[in-house]
């Protein structure tokens, strides 16, 4: 097989597993706040100790309380450095790719989404396996939003118990970034806390 090929057969499996992750992510529910999971014991129970590496499969399940390394935000703490300011908000939720073989003249629209407003939108980052072009993508935009200072302020986010932002802020610390938080309710939290949210597009 060619190296083209190949190329191209491993965009196309990166593509479905997209796909695959995205089918429980569903658009941030500002209704009514749920309850804090906190109160309940069966679901403190529910939360799951820190893994040792990067979590590979069903991204949307309750995630660990702490994360080694990083600070770890409720919605206040994450509003308070929000109104500061300098310090980078990157959003992480993945957005599935246009597909391949759509019937001539097939209007394709991305599914909107809304996130903290000032905040970066690099998609896809947050799986646990990167290929090297995701991975580029990652490294050079968290450089971007941080100037080039691995020592810059970084809060990573997405939604309530989505674990690509915890795989996310895990590997923003393994490429060497020391002040990194992560905010776990993402824009859930952020929307119930009656905190505003701004359409947004990914970051090219």
């Amino acid at each position: 097989m060619s190296r083209s090929a190949q190329r191209a057969g491993g965009r196309r499996r990166f593509a479905l597993a997209i796909l695959g992750a995205l089918a429980p992510l569903a658009p941030p529910a500002l209704a009514q706040p749920a309850a804090s999971p906190a109160t309940s014991p069966a679901a403190a129970a529910a939360i799951p100790a820190e893994p040792e590496g990067y979590r590979l499969e069903a991204y949307r399940a309750p995630v660990p309380a702490t994360l080694s390394g990083a600070r770890v935000l409720d919605a206040a703490a994450a509003a308070e450095l929000w109104r500061k300011g300098g310090v980078a908000f990157v959003d992480v939720l993945p957005r599935p790719p246009k597909p391949a073989g759509l019937p001539a003249g097939t209007v394709w629209r991305d599914q909107p989404h809304s996130t903290i407003p000032g905040a970066v939108w690099l998609p896809n980052v947050g799986f646990g396996a990167l290929n090297a072009e995701t991975d580029g993508y990652f490294r050079t935009g968290l450089s971007a939003v941080t100037r080039g200072d691995v020592n810059a302020p970084l809060v990573i986010f997405c939604q309530r118990d989505c674990w690509m932002s915890w795989n996310a802020a895990k590997r923003a610390l393994a490429y060497g970034y020391t002040n990194v938080s992560w905010f776990p309710t993402g824009v859930d939290g952020w929307g119930e806390a009656g905190l505003p949210l701004e359409a947004v597009e990914p970051r090219p």
